[in-house]
Protein backbone atom coordinates (compact mmCIF):
# COMPACT_ATOMS: atom_id res chain seq x y z
CA UNK A 1 0.00 0.00 0.00
CA UNK A 2 1.13 3.48 -1.12
CA UNK A 3 1.90 5.60 2.02
CA UNK A 4 2.01 9.66 2.15
CA UNK A 5 -0.21 12.02 0.89
CA UNK A 6 -1.76 11.01 -2.16
CA UNK A 7 -3.35 13.28 -5.29
CA UNK A 8 -5.54 12.06 -7.67
CA UNK A 9 -6.89 15.24 -9.67
CA UNK A 10 -4.21 17.13 -11.37
CA UNK A 11 -4.26 18.84 -15.28
CA UNK A 12 -0.87 19.75 -17.08
CA UNK A 13 -0.53 21.94 -20.29
CA UNK A 14 -2.15 19.32 -22.45
CA UNK A 15 -5.40 20.43 -21.01
CA UNK A 16 -5.95 23.53 -19.14
CA UNK A 17 -2.94 23.07 -16.97
CA UNK A 18 0.19 25.86 -17.01
CA UNK A 19 2.77 23.18 -16.69
CA UNK A 20 3.82 20.49 -18.71
CA UNK A 21 3.39 16.94 -17.91
CA UNK A 22 7.01 16.50 -16.79
CA UNK A 23 7.02 19.96 -14.81
CA UNK A 24 3.91 18.77 -12.94
CA UNK A 25 5.80 15.17 -12.35
CA UNK A 26 8.86 17.79 -10.35
CA UNK A 27 6.00 19.99 -8.67
CA UNK A 28 4.09 16.71 -7.52
CA UNK A 29 7.60 15.74 -6.11
CA UNK A 30 8.44 19.13 -4.31
CA UNK A 31 5.17 19.20 -2.74
CA UNK A 32 5.96 15.46 -1.16
CA UNK A 33 3.22 13.57 -2.57
CA UNK A 34 3.45 9.99 -2.92
CA UNK A 35 0.91 9.37 -5.06
CA UNK A 36 -0.30 11.53 -8.37
CA UNK A 37 -2.98 11.20 -11.33
CA UNK A 38 -2.43 12.89 -14.17
CA UNK A 39 -6.42 13.34 -15.12
CA UNK A 40 -5.93 16.09 -18.16
CA UNK A 41 -9.48 17.16 -19.96
CA UNK A 42 -10.89 14.29 -22.75
CA UNK A 43 -7.16 14.13 -23.26
CA UNK A 44 -4.25 10.95 -22.70
CA UNK A 45 -1.72 13.16 -24.56
CA UNK A 46 0.23 13.75 -21.35
CA UNK A 47 0.84 10.00 -20.37
CA UNK A 48 3.70 9.03 -22.01
CA UNK A 49 5.56 12.12 -20.57
CA UNK A 50 4.46 11.73 -17.18
CA UNK A 51 5.86 8.63 -16.84
CA UNK A 52 9.06 9.21 -18.74
CA UNK A 53 9.60 11.81 -16.16
CA UNK A 54 8.65 10.00 -12.77
CA UNK A 55 11.38 7.31 -13.32
CA UNK A 56 13.52 7.23 -9.99
CA UNK A 57 11.35 10.09 -8.35
CA UNK A 58 9.98 7.06 -6.24
CA UNK A 59 6.62 8.83 -6.92
CA UNK A 60 3.83 6.77 -7.82
CA UNK A 61 1.58 7.78 -11.31
CA UNK A 62 -1.79 6.90 -11.49
CA UNK A 63 -3.20 7.53 -15.19
CA UNK A 64 -6.16 8.70 -15.54
CA UNK A 65 -8.79 11.75 -17.35
CA UNK A 66 -11.24 13.77 -17.12
CA UNK A 67 -13.89 13.02 -19.15
CA UNK A 68 -16.64 15.85 -19.70
CA UNK A 69 -20.29 15.06 -19.81
CA UNK A 70 -23.12 16.89 -19.28
CA UNK A 71 -27.20 17.22 -17.84
CA UNK A 72 -28.85 19.68 -19.56
CA UNK A 73 -26.78 23.07 -19.49
CA UNK A 74 -24.79 21.83 -16.49
CA UNK A 75 -21.50 20.38 -16.94
CA UNK A 76 -20.90 17.17 -14.94
CA UNK A 77 -16.73 15.84 -14.77
CA UNK A 78 -16.14 12.76 -14.67
CA UNK A 79 -12.87 11.73 -13.03
CA UNK A 80 -11.42 8.04 -15.23
CA UNK A 81 -8.84 5.78 -13.23
CA UNK A 82 -6.53 2.95 -14.83
CA UNK A 83 -8.35 2.87 -17.95
CA UNK A 84 -7.02 1.38 -21.48
CA UNK A 85 -6.45 4.59 -23.48
CA UNK A 86 -6.78 2.51 -27.00
CA UNK A 87 -10.46 1.70 -25.90
CA UNK A 88 -11.94 2.29 -29.42
CA UNK A 89 -15.53 3.74 -27.51
CA UNK A 90 -13.14 6.14 -25.70
CA UNK A 91 -11.32 7.56 -28.37
CA UNK A 92 -14.06 8.25 -30.61
CA UNK A 93 -15.86 9.74 -27.85
CA UNK A 94 -12.74 12.29 -26.23
CA UNK A 95 -11.81 12.66 -30.16
CA UNK A 96 -15.28 14.16 -30.76
CA UNK A 97 -15.35 16.14 -27.50
CA UNK A 98 -12.08 17.66 -28.10
CA UNK A 99 -12.88 19.07 -31.52
CA UNK A 100 -16.48 20.59 -30.33
CA UNK A 101 -14.25 22.23 -27.13
CA UNK A 102 -12.36 23.88 -29.79
CA UNK A 103 -15.03 24.78 -32.33
CA UNK A 104 -17.26 25.95 -29.18
CA UNK A 105 -13.84 28.14 -28.45
CA UNK A 106 -13.67 29.65 -31.35
CA UNK A 107 -17.64 30.52 -31.83
CA UNK A 108 -17.04 32.67 -28.13
CA UNK A 109 -13.76 34.18 -29.07
CA UNK A 110 -15.55 35.51 -32.34
CA UNK A 111 -18.41 37.02 -29.84
CA UNK A 112 -15.97 38.61 -27.63
CA UNK A 113 -13.99 39.93 -30.39
CA UNK A 114 -16.96 41.58 -31.16
CA UNK A 115 -16.88 43.96 -28.06
CA UNK A 116 -12.91 44.09 -26.78
CA UNK A 117 -9.53 43.56 -28.99
CA UNK A 118 -9.05 39.67 -28.81
CA UNK A 119 -9.08 37.32 -31.99
CA UNK A 120 -8.09 33.58 -32.15
CA UNK A 121 -4.54 34.17 -32.79
CA UNK A 122 -4.58 35.25 -28.73
CA UNK A 123 -5.79 32.53 -27.47
CA UNK A 124 -3.21 30.46 -29.62
CA UNK A 125 -0.60 32.06 -28.03
CA UNK A 126 -1.61 31.04 -24.16
CA UNK A 127 -1.78 27.12 -25.16
CA UNK A 128 1.06 24.89 -25.90
CA UNK A 129 1.30 22.50 -28.94
CA UNK A 130 -1.69 20.03 -29.39
CA UNK A 131 -3.26 21.11 -25.81
CA UNK A 132 -7.13 20.66 -25.31
CA UNK A 133 -8.20 24.21 -26.11
CA UNK A 134 -11.04 25.68 -24.30
CA UNK A 135 -12.49 28.18 -22.00
CA UNK A 136 -9.29 28.91 -19.86
CA UNK A 137 -7.04 29.55 -22.80
CA UNK A 138 -9.57 32.38 -23.89
CA UNK A 139 -9.09 33.02 -20.13
CA UNK A 140 -5.86 33.23 -20.51
CA UNK A 141 -6.01 35.46 -23.29
CA UNK A 142 -8.27 38.37 -21.70
CA UNK A 143 -5.70 38.51 -18.77
CA UNK A 144 -2.81 38.92 -21.15
CA UNK A 145 -4.98 41.72 -22.95
CA UNK A 146 -5.56 43.54 -19.31
CA UNK A 147 -9.35 42.66 -19.39
CA UNK A 148 -9.43 40.33 -16.59
CA UNK A 149 -6.72 40.44 -13.37
CA UNK A 150 -6.69 36.72 -13.66
CA UNK A 151 -8.20 33.08 -14.96
CA UNK A 152 -10.84 33.32 -11.99
CA UNK A 153 -11.52 37.15 -12.46
CA UNK A 154 -12.04 35.87 -16.26
CA UNK A 155 -15.13 33.62 -15.49
CA UNK A 156 -16.52 35.77 -13.12
CA UNK A 157 -16.92 38.25 -15.76
CA UNK A 158 -16.93 38.08 -19.48
CA UNK A 159 -16.52 34.25 -19.77
CA UNK A 160 -19.76 33.45 -17.20
CA UNK A 161 -22.45 32.16 -18.71
CA UNK A 162 -25.04 35.37 -18.13
CA UNK A 163 -22.61 37.48 -20.04
CA UNK A 164 -23.77 36.74 -23.27
CA UNK A 165 -20.69 35.23 -24.91
CA UNK A 166 -21.18 32.03 -23.39
CA UNK A 167 -21.63 28.64 -25.08
CA UNK A 168 -22.76 25.20 -23.94
CA UNK A 169 -20.36 21.99 -25.46
CA UNK A 170 -21.90 18.86 -26.43
CA UNK A 171 -21.07 15.95 -24.26
CA UNK A 172 -22.39 12.75 -23.60
CA UNK A 173 -24.61 12.28 -20.28
CA UNK A 174 -23.09 10.57 -17.02
CA UNK A 175 -24.37 7.98 -17.25
CA UNK A 176 -22.95 7.03 -20.79
CA UNK A 177 -19.17 8.62 -19.23
CA UNK A 178 -19.55 5.82 -16.43
CA UNK A 179 -20.19 2.92 -19.34
CA UNK A 180 -17.47 4.38 -21.75
CA UNK A 181 -14.47 4.49 -18.15
CA UNK A 182 -15.79 0.60 -17.57
CA UNK A 183 -16.20 -0.56 -20.70
CA UNK A 184 -12.18 0.88 -21.33
CA UNK A 185 -11.71 -1.18 -17.97
CA UNK A 186 -11.17 2.10 -15.50
CA UNK A 187 -12.92 3.35 -12.29
CA UNK A 188 -15.22 6.07 -13.16
CA UNK A 189 -15.51 8.86 -9.54
CA UNK A 190 -17.69 11.88 -9.68
CA UNK A 191 -15.61 14.83 -9.53
CA UNK A 192 -16.32 17.48 -7.31
CA UNK A 193 -20.15 17.38 -7.29
CA UNK A 194 -21.63 19.52 -4.82
CA UNK A 195 -20.20 22.57 -6.00
CA UNK A 196 -21.63 26.06 -5.67
CA UNK A 197 -23.43 27.77 -8.07
CA UNK A 198 -24.50 27.23 -11.46
CA UNK A 199 -22.95 24.08 -11.49
CA UNK A 200 -24.47 22.98 -8.26
CA UNK A 201 -25.34 20.24 -6.48
CA UNK A 202 -26.48 16.87 -8.91
CA UNK A 203 -29.89 16.16 -7.51
CA UNK A 204 -29.50 13.18 -4.98
CA UNK A 205 -32.36 10.76 -7.29
CA UNK A 206 -29.67 11.48 -10.21
CA UNK A 207 -26.77 10.06 -7.96
CA UNK A 208 -28.69 7.30 -7.19
CA UNK A 209 -29.03 6.29 -11.11
CA UNK A 210 -25.14 7.10 -11.87
CA UNK A 211 -24.28 4.58 -8.45
CA UNK A 212 -26.81 1.78 -10.83
CA UNK A 213 -25.11 2.75 -13.60
CA UNK A 214 -21.54 1.55 -12.25
CA UNK A 215 -20.02 4.82 -10.44
CA UNK A 216 -17.11 3.82 -8.28
CA UNK A 217 -16.68 6.31 -6.46
CA UNK A 218 -16.64 10.47 -5.57
CA UNK A 219 -14.59 13.10 -5.51
CA UNK A 220 -15.55 14.52 -1.94
CA UNK A 221 -12.13 16.70 -0.16
CA UNK A 222 -12.50 19.15 -3.06
CA UNK A 223 -12.03 22.99 -2.35
CA UNK A 224 -15.12 23.78 -3.91
CA UNK A 225 -17.46 21.30 -2.78
CA UNK A 226 -20.16 22.70 0.14
CA UNK A 227 -19.63 21.79 3.55
CA UNK A 228 -23.11 20.58 3.31
CA UNK A 229 -22.75 18.36 0.13
CA UNK A 230 -19.70 17.03 1.90
CA UNK A 231 -22.07 15.21 4.07
CA UNK A 232 -24.33 14.09 2.07
CA UNK A 233 -22.04 12.74 -0.29
CA UNK A 234 -20.00 10.72 2.58
CA UNK A 235 -23.66 9.48 3.65
CA UNK A 236 -24.25 7.80 0.16
CA UNK A 237 -20.36 6.64 0.23
CA UNK A 238 -21.39 4.75 3.42
CA UNK A 239 -24.66 3.72 2.53
CA UNK A 240 -23.38 2.36 -1.47
CA UNK A 241 -19.73 1.56 -0.18
CA UNK A 242 -18.26 4.13 -2.31
CA UNK A 243 -15.21 4.82 -3.09
CA UNK A 244 -14.27 8.34 -1.46
CA UNK A 245 -11.36 10.41 -2.82
CA UNK A 246 -9.75 13.86 -2.15
CA UNK A 247 -8.02 16.22 -4.56
CA UNK A 248 -6.14 19.48 -5.47
CA UNK A 249 -7.89 19.70 -8.81
CA UNK A 250 -4.44 21.89 -9.43
CA UNK A 251 -3.86 23.41 -12.67
CA UNK A 252 -0.24 25.01 -12.03
CA UNK A 253 -0.50 29.04 -11.74
CA UNK A 254 -3.87 28.67 -13.49
CA UNK A 255 -5.96 27.96 -10.59
CA UNK A 256 -5.38 28.69 -6.94
CA UNK A 257 -5.50 25.20 -5.84
CA UNK A 258 -2.26 23.42 -4.77
CA UNK A 259 -0.91 20.31 -4.75
CA UNK A 260 -1.95 17.72 -1.74
CA UNK A 261 -4.25 20.35 -0.48
CA UNK A 262 -6.95 17.66 -0.34
CA UNK A 263 -5.94 14.09 -0.63
CA UNK A 264 -7.24 10.30 -0.93
CA UNK A 265 -6.62 7.73 1.93
CA UNK A 266 -4.58 4.82 0.56
CA UNK A 267 -7.00 2.30 1.08
CA UNK A 268 -9.12 4.25 -1.41
CA UNK A 269 -6.79 4.41 -3.87
CA UNK A 270 -6.34 0.61 -3.66
CA UNK A 271 -9.50 -0.05 -3.93
CA UNK A 272 -9.61 2.06 -7.56
CA UNK A 273 -6.11 -0.21 -8.22
CA UNK A 274 -7.91 -3.21 -7.30
CA UNK A 275 -11.09 -2.68 -9.71
CA UNK A 276 -8.64 -1.18 -12.69
CA UNK A 277 -8.55 -3.59 -15.67
CA UNK A 278 -7.75 -1.08 -18.32
CA UNK A 279 -3.90 -0.06 -17.31
CA UNK A 280 -1.78 0.03 -13.95
CA UNK A 281 -0.03 2.56 -11.61
CA UNK A 282 3.69 3.54 -12.77
CA UNK A 283 6.28 3.52 -9.88
CA UNK A 284 8.77 5.58 -10.40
Amino acid sequence: MITGPIDLHTHSSVSDGTEAPADLIASAVTAGLAAVALTDHDSTSGWDEARAAIVGTGLTLIPGMELSTRVGYNSVHMLGYLFDPASPELVEETTRLRNDRLHRAERMVTRIGADYDIDWGDVLAQASEGATLGRPHIADALVAKGYARDRSAAFAGILHWRSGYYEPHEAPSPLLGIRIIRAAGGVPVLAHPATRGREANLPQSHLLELVEAGLGGVEISHRDNTEGGKQTLRALADQYDLIVTGSSDYHGEGKPNRLGENTTEPEQLERIIDRATGSAPFVG
